[in-house]
């Protein structure tokens, strides 16, 4: 790709401009109350695609958020890339932990991000990451070298679990029809160390609610004489782990797939410094399963862990009351072959076994998806891995990432393509978190090197 470093460094102020704009709007698809944000959003993507050069761009209405659909298609006898992302962004609770507003970007230095970072909910995950491939385009569409077609499909609903996004895929299999599907919504082990993500877990969510009495008690007239919902939640919660971190839920591991020594090995080659990673955590110690290593815990292992747990008083001062009603909300991250619903059935078969007398128990899934695993010797893996080798100098590690995204299999399932996940951001970028980041040189690195992946991939395709 001819000049797209200095194009990158022409247009280097309006390219961040243009992220910050896109940054300020709160698209929080969990919160009813941005409704019209999200549906702001939607536009914005849409205005900026066209500007981008598709030739094609509609706001697809679901029962739930839109979906922004695009494309150029320059030769129907060349190959389609479909470009997948998202616009909606995670709530940015708790305001208080935050150093700066979390929808006022801002660009700050830090340790890791010496060239400076854009802080900001979304940052990362995923408008900075969704937004490299907009500019990637207008890249190539302005300096005529896009090697072959490009469709988008961006949707506004991923942080609450993609439901819509299913019926649209089943019912628009030619509209989205495709050679590959490219994803920049994971990550790469370091700045120096380019990666691709191979593997992602699968999910199920769920609510749990345990109810006592019928109302909120005295706990000096009725303690130690009515089950208290509050602490049965919690020795219920507490069982679903032993002494190893080994999930109790019976039949949960029937179905995962233990990785053979040899493969481990692999994995065991990706850099990782074990004091480092405490250290960014500010803990003295790891936690986990026993007989696995840290990143073997949180990428080809399945978790359960507690998300949120509430019930009784929690405001200031004392209220001495035994609560009427317990919840927690639970994700379980699983691997590749466990199936997220019947995961799910076996959560809530077992949580409502373990429920003591005086208490009844209410289990309410949520959301889930399957787990993926994409081969390495693909075509699109091996544009990939040379696209990574051209701007880093250096071949890419294959990584198994312990998050979800549980809309990549159904692509495989639905569109028969495989998904090639070229992440830029780092671990340390606090998605989901406070102080979300996305640092400037991966922004700038993923849109220098997603116009390589669409040359090899034309041209290992020929």
């Amino acid at each position: 790709m001819n000049n797209i470093q200095s194009y990158i460094k022409e247009n280097k102020d309006r390219f961040l401009n243009e992220l910050i704009e896109l940054l300020k709007i709160p698209s929080i698809s969990a919160d009813s109350a941005y409704k019209n944000d999200v549906l702001k959003t939607a536009e914005v993507i849409k205005a900026n695609l066209k500007k981008a050069g598709c030739d094609m761009v509609e706001i697809c209405k679901t029962a739930g958020y839109p979906i922004v659909y695009g494309e150029k298609i320059i030769n129907k006898n060349l190959p389609t890339v479909l470009v997948y992302g998202h616009y909606d962004v995670q709530p940015p609770d708790p305001l208080n932990l935050w150093n700066s507003p979390p929808f006022e970007p801002v660009i700050k230095k830090t340790a890791l991000h010496p060239e400076g970072a854009i802080f900001a909910r979304g940052a990362c995950d995923d408008k900075g990451q969704m937004y490299m491939h907009v500019k990637a385009l207008e890249f190539m569409t302005s300096t005529d070298q896009l090697p072959c077609n490009v469709k988008f499909m961006i949707e506004g609903e991923e942080e609450i679990g993609s439901s819509n996004l299913a019926v649209f895929v089943k019912n628009n299999q030619e509209k989205l029809k495709n050679d590959v599907i490219l994803i920049s919504d994971t990550g790469m082990i370091a700045q120096d160390v380019p990666s691709i993500t191979t593997g992602l877990r699968g999910l199920s969510y769920v609510e749990v609610e345990v109810t006592g009495p019928n109302r909120d008690l005295h706990s000096g007239l009725y303690g130690g004489a009515v089950a208290n919902p509050i602490n049965v939640l919690t020795k219920m919660i507490a069982s679903l782990h032993d002494e190893n971190n080994h999930i109790t839920i019976p039949g949960f591991y029937d179905k995962v797939e233990e990785l053979s020594k040899e493969e481990r090995a692999e994995m065991a080659k990706a850099p990782f410094n074990l004091d480092s990673y405490k250290k960014a955590l500010d803990i003295n110690a790891v936690y986990g399963e026993t007989g696995y290593t840290t990143n073997e815990r949180n990428s080809i292992r399945p978790t359960l862990d507690v998300n949120g747990i509430w019930g009784g008083y929690t405001g200031e001062g004392a209220k001495t009351v035994i609560a009427s009603k317990a919840f927690a909300k639970i994700s379980m991250r699983l691997v590749p072959h466990q199936d997220w619903e019947e995961i799910t059935q076996l959560f809530k078969n077992h949580f409502e076994s373990i429920a003591p007398e005086g208490v009844t128990v209410k289990v309410t899934p949520h959301h889930g998806g399957q787990g993926y695993v994409t081969p390495i010797n693909s075509i699109g893996y091996q544009a990939a891995s040379k696209a990574y080798q051209d701007t880093f100098g250096k071949t890419p590690i294959p990584q198994r990432s312990g998050g979800s995204i549980p809309i990549v299999s159904l692509f495989e399932q639905e569109l028969k393509s495989k998904t090639i996940l070229m992440g830029f951001g780092l671990d340390s970028d606090a998605i989901h978190s406070p102080n979300e980041h996305f640092g400037i040189f991966n922004y700038f690195k993923g849109i220098e090197t997603i116009p390589l992946f669409y040359k090899y991939f034309t041209e290992l395709s020929k």
